[in-house]
């Protein structure tokens, strides 16, 4: 009879711990289940608020401000369904290798691609999500802050004031260049150039070219803008603005030839890319005085070794790549990056879907 009595106490105790076995048991296959995605930064708080609010995926992340080292990037790749990344991150074969057939969704807070391997990318049947459109104003604005910048010498001028070069006023010192009456070439007339060119056009611009792959005739309407050859460009404009795509036909678009025929008290700009640029042949045209300054907000290789010959000269400035660094577009970016992700992973159609 005691038998039977410890054996009737067990009976619950046991089916309790059946039941809290296949609740484990069922938690961990439903975790499993759940997509996992990985970000690749620490992201605007706007943007990981999305992520954690939709409960739709199990988050890793790199939660630092500096890149993911490309060793910790491959270690956590593997089985993940979806990737959140930077512009930082090469996503080439062997990050898509070490990820495997789950990958299913990349999305970039970016406007730029060429981080990805667009040609590995589709072949495994990979969807890609960017960022365009929301990160125009603000590098429109960085694009003609930074032409101001260069063309009036400020940032030599704020450090004569602080060297105490500054002595008294005369005529001809630290003088540059201005807008009005001027001709501006713009190489790339897509969203970025066209708001390039709107916020120019008030300094009194007197005429826009522009060159691309192909004329955008209603575009250029608005600011008459002439489409003309690359060649023509360089030769005639006054303020010379890059915010093309890096392409295989742009890469090094902007090199010996192309400065050699811009005027000598013309004034270069790239907030596009910097291999859009040839560097070795801009700092010959500064140094030899082919053109009259140059202001970059992208270089080759980002960030710029500290001791580049591009860095010792008076007339480039140059930028640590600020173009959308406005909170609000950052916030925007990483919201909109967010989205594309969760909607990816959803099998829905992206807010802003890069079409392979």
């Amino acid at each position: 009879m005691g038998i039977l009595r410890h054996l009737r106490w067990l009976r619950p105790v046991l089916a309790s711990e059946f039941h809290a076995c296949c609740s484990s048991q069922a938690a961990e296959a439903a975790r499993q289940q759940v997509p996992r995605i990985y970000v690749t930064r620490r992201i605007p708080p706007e943007g990981a608020k999305i992520l954690r609010q939709a409960g739709l995926c199990h988050i890793e992340q790199w939660d630092f401000d500096d890149p993911v080292p490309r060793s910790e990037l491959l270690k956590k790749v593997p089985g993940i369904q979806g990737l959140y990344c930077l512009l930082s991150e090469t996503i080439d074969s062997e990050v898509l290798d070490a990820a495997g057939p789950s990958l299913k969704v990349i999305s970039t807070m970016s406007v730029g691609f060429d981080h990805l391997d667009l040609h590995e990318i589709k072949k495994r049947g990979i969807r890609v999500g960017y960022t365009p459109d929301v990160l125009t104003d603000a590098t429109a604005e960085l694009s003609v802050a930074l032409l101001l910048a260069t063309c009036r010498r400020l940032p030599e001028s704020v450090e004569e004031v602080k060297n105490g070069g500054w002595t008294t006023w005369k005529p001809l010192w630290m003088c540059g260049y201005g807008l009005s009456g001027s001709t501006v070439g713009i190489i790339g007339l897509g969203r970025i150039g066209q708001a390039v060119a709107r916020r120019l056009k008030p300094f009194g611009v007197k005429k826009f070219l522009y060159t691309g792959s192909r004329p955008k005739t209603e575009i250029a309407a608005e600011f008459q803008a002439e489409f003309v050859p690359i060649t023509r460009l360089a030769e005639e404009a006054d303020f010379v603005v890059v915010t093309c795509a890096l392409t295989p036909e742009t890469q090094g678009i902007c090199n010996k030839d192309f400065f050699c025929r811009m005027k000598k008290n013309a004034v270069f700009i790239n907030t596009s890319r910097g291999a859009v640029v040839n560097q070795e042949d801009l700092y010959d045209a500064l140094v030899n005085g082919q053109i009259a300054a140059a202001g970059l907000d992208v270089t080759t290789p980002e960030p710029l070794p500290t001791d580049h010959p591009l860095l010792s000269l008076k007339n480039c400035v140059i930028l640590p790549h600020i173009g959308s660094a406005t909170y609000s577009t950052r916030n925007t970016m990483s919201v909109l990056a967010a989205k594309n992700l969760l909607a990816g992973l959803k099998g829905e159609p992206m807010p802003s879907e890069l079409l392979l």
